[in-house]
């Protein structure tokens, strides 16, 4: 077949502020990427919104911008595979459409709804049947349960109650249908049988016929709709196919496609994704399980802290390095970690615990606060950078710690986001956990993992661990020094003997008596 006549994919990400897409070759190389933002509506602080027409104006966008850039004839894109956030719920009527602004993931309007399913069923109950340990006002059921009851009128009008992947592929085909790793945190699905659990829908007041008809991630879902194509530009042959979870479309655009490989997304927080041969639970309920986006196939998934820190610190204290940086066309980022270079490991005794919003999984407690510990004169402004990128490969050795614990093997670690980008925080990374981490050549991890799914679904290969492995490429693998882990070892200590120390004293301070 001819270079120019060769099959592509197009990936979407469905992101919280922005659609980014991707042109991809068959061997995951990059023909063309483009990328819309857009705004939230957050009238109050509790009530966060996107009109579908925001979200659907960014896709056309970006696709059109795909098209222009690449110039390649649209008759060579196979098939289009979505990467998408969760938890973003849109009623939509009998025709499809959107009935009111999606209700976004970060919205926590459902406190009252939300506490009341939780009395109802309970966490361990949640937990056993759905992997999520517990109610959250963000889950879907919680957000269903508030339309019935604040906006009754909008709630007796829904046809069906989709999640953001769904109403994209019900615009793009006219089918409604969704897939296992996006409807896991619904908290109205039973991860283990596969099926929506009954007594949650009778809870929510609705019944399995206004939800989408289920699917496997990468199943196809059908080719355009011949109004749509037009619209996109697009050939109506083109097949679109289900998707995944943006996270889970990350783990699969870095290889994390077995069991034995942690992926990690190192951004404002850290994603964190294990893969799992199948359904399994923590008794201590810290850690939930989710769908992957690889059929049959599940991940222990949560977020820890992360760069919130360094952007913090880069911020409030890094004034002058961030000036110099705009001035020589350089990140700011990249003079602080050759700053941090320079300090050996372990930062002359210095530890940060950088919970400055409350720690994430696995020690969950919002109370919590970033501590700087072991302070001295000896210690500089380069001390408490490379503490910080410590602390943060700290929180991820305590979650490969739990994942062991629950016998999850984590033989190497795939590391994508921001954090990537930063050789010296990998290798720092490496040498805290003992484990390997590799970086793959591509920036945008979620919209290559929808490429993946796309192509298994078209069936342009095997399965979606063969698309992985010729899709994926590594360009860096950063392996422990030796010579760092006794000091680790020992900075590591001082972090967990902290952290168990401080804990009980974070609500008695937000109480006042401290």
């Amino acid at each position: 077949m001819k270079a120019d006549a060769a099959p592509l994919l197009l990936g979407v990400d469905l992101g919280t502020t922005a659609i980014k897409g991707g042109l991809h070759r068959l061997d995951g190389s990059v023909v063309a990427s483009a990328s819309r933002d857009y705004s939230l509506i957050t009238p109050s602080p509790s009530v966060v919104e996107v009109p579908a027409a925001t979200y659907w104006s960014a896709f056309t966008g970006v696709v059109h911008s795909l098209l222009r850039d690449s110039g390649v004839d649209r008759r060579r894109i196979a098939a289009i595979g979505i990467s998408a956030q969760g938890e973003t719920l849109l009623p939509v009527g009998p025709d499809g459409e959107a009935l009111r602004n999606a209700i976004v993931w970060l919205d926590n309007r459902a406190q009252d709804e939300s506490a009341e399913l939780d009395d109802r069923f309970g966490r361990e109950l949640t937990y056993q049947v759905t992997g999520q340990p517990g109610m959250l006002p963000t889950w879907p059921a919680a957000k269903i349960l508030w339309l019935a009851r604040q906006e009754p009128q909008t709630f007796a009008r829904t046809a069906k109650f989709l999640l953001l992947e769904d109403y994209f592929i019900g615009r793009l085909t006219g089918r409604a249908v969704c897939e296992g790793s996006l409807v896991t945190s619904t908290c109205y699905w039973d991860f283990r049988s596969k099926q929506w659990w009954p007594e949650m829908l009778t809870a929510i007041g609705i019944d399995a016929g206004q939800l989408p008809d289920l699917t496997e991630p990468g199943s196809p879902a059908g080719p355009l709709r011949p109004a749509i194509a037009s619209e996109l530009g697009l050939d109506p042959a083109t097949l679109v196919c289900a998707g995944a979870l943006d996270q889970a479309c990350g783990a699969i655009g870095v290889g994390n496609v077995r069991p034995g490989i942690l992926s990690e997304n190192t951004g404002t927080a850290v994603a964190l994704c294990a893969t799992l041969d199948g359904p399994r639970l923590d008794p201590e309920l810290r850690m939930p399980c989710h769908y992957h986006g690889v059929p049959d196939t599940y991940m222990f998934h949560t977020f820890t802290s992360g760069g919130l820190v360094l952007r913090w610190f880069r911020d409030e204290f890094c004034e002058a390095d961030v000036e110099a940086a705009g001035r020589t066309g350089q990140d700011a980022y990249d003079l602080l970690a050759k700053r941090a270079a320079s300090v050996p490991p372990g930062s002359d005794g210095l530890v940060v615990l950088p919970h400055l919003q409350g720690a994430m999984a696995p020690d969950a407690n919002p109370e919590a606060r970033g501590v700087v510990l072991g302070l001295a004169l000896h210690h500089g402004r380069d001390h408490l950078a490379r503490a910080i990128l410590e602390s943060v490969a700290f929180v991820i050795r305590r979650n490969v710690e739990v994942l062991e614990e629950l016998g999850v093997r984590v033989d190497s670690i795939r590391a994508s986001g921001g954090g990537a980008r930063s050789r010296v925080w990998k290798q720092i990374e490496a040498d805290v956990t003992g484990r390997e981490v590799r970086i793959t050549d591509q920036p945008e991890a979620a919209t290559l993992g929808a490429c993946i799914l796309a192509g298994n679904g078209a069936g342009l290969y095997d399965s979606i661990a063969e698309a992985a492995d010729r899709m994926v490429t590594m360009t860096d693998v950063f392996e422990p020094a030796a010579g760092s882990a006794a000091r680790y070892d020992d900075a590591y200590a001082t972090y967990r003997a902290a952290t168990i120390a401080l804990d009980p004293l974070y609500a008695r301070e937000e109480a006042g008596h401290v």
